[in-house]
């Protein structure tokens, strides 16, 4: 399947209503392999693992070299990967723009590039400058009024808005919790809005119900990891046998990777 295939799959997958695209977030091959074994046709990377893996802080822009060798690794398995470029690692657009292009000759299908509350006209730019480079990538734009601002609705709906006139195939407003804002975001935007799971929020069939098309976990799965592999190493040093799901040592192994465990697999597009 060619790249140009490859996203207009990714691209439907945003416009199935009533049915988001619910987007897991891996770190590293096992955990790709492993949510593609649970039969997730599209993948995502997340900036915080990238960056914690190799110890150096996310969402400043110094996990450039990371992230494309992520991207490397898993661009040319069989599942649609979109990779988590934070701001696009650099202010100059033809910089994001030749990051963009060296995502799409890996394999890559999908870029998520986040405004940190900079000015909207220079994320526009890149948005404009990755669409005019490799229009094929679809372009997820990410804006940070809830997730590192005070979320105020008319700053929010002129960056969406100016990040849709540059060409932006989907929009990302992570924080936004609120049902009656996310319903109001979905019937202001022309592009599939995306919205960022939380525990605390609405569920994903409370998001679908409200027109949502794509639902991410950003870092959740990494970090609840974490959190298991604490608990395990907790419950050891106790004396206690660790509970939750544990691939046995042949399935991680295996020479594709997709890890299988017992329970069943489901097929969320």
């Amino acid at each position: 399947m060619t790249a140009e295939h490859d996203v207009t799959a990714f691209a439907a997958l945003h416009h199935r209503r009533g049915q988001p695209l619910l987007l897991p977030n891996a770190w590293d091959h096992a955990s790709a392999a492993a949510l593609a074994a649970r039969g997730f046709a599209a993948i995502a990377t997340t900036s915080l693992a990238v960056a914690a893996a190799a110890g150096l802080p996310d969402g400043r822009g110094a996990t450039r070299e990371q992230t494309l060798s992520l991207a490397l690794t898993l661009g040319s398995e069989p599942f649609l990967l979109s990779v988590d470029a934070e701001d696009g690692f650099a202010d100059d657009p033809d910089e994001v723009a030749e990051l963009a292009r060296q995502l799409w000759s890996v394999g890559v299908v999908g870029i998520n590039l986040e405004d940190g509350l900079g000015p909207a006209a220079r994320h526009a730019a890149k948005i404009a400058a990755v669409k005019a480079a490799v229009p094929g990538l679809f372009v997820n734009a990410r804006t940070d009024t809830h997730w590192l601002g005070d979320g105020v609705e008319a700053d929010t709906l002129r960056r969406l808005d100016a990040y849709q006139q540059a060409g932006a195939d989907g929009v990302f407003v992570p924080g936004l919790t609120d049902p009656e804002r996310i319903g109001a975001l979905v019937r202001h935007t022309d592009a599939p809005l995306n919205i960022l799971y939380s525990p605390t929020g609405p569920t994903v069939s409370q998001l679908a119900g409200l027109g949502v098309a794509r639902v991410s976990l950003g870092s959740l799965l990494y970090r609840r990891a974490l959190g298991a592999a604490l608990d395990a190493v907790e419950d050891i040093a106790a004396g206690r046998v660790p509970g939750g799901t544990t691939p046995s040592y042949a399935e991680v192994c295996a020479p594709d990777r997709n890890v299988s465990v017992s329970s069943p697999a489901k097929s969320p597009g």
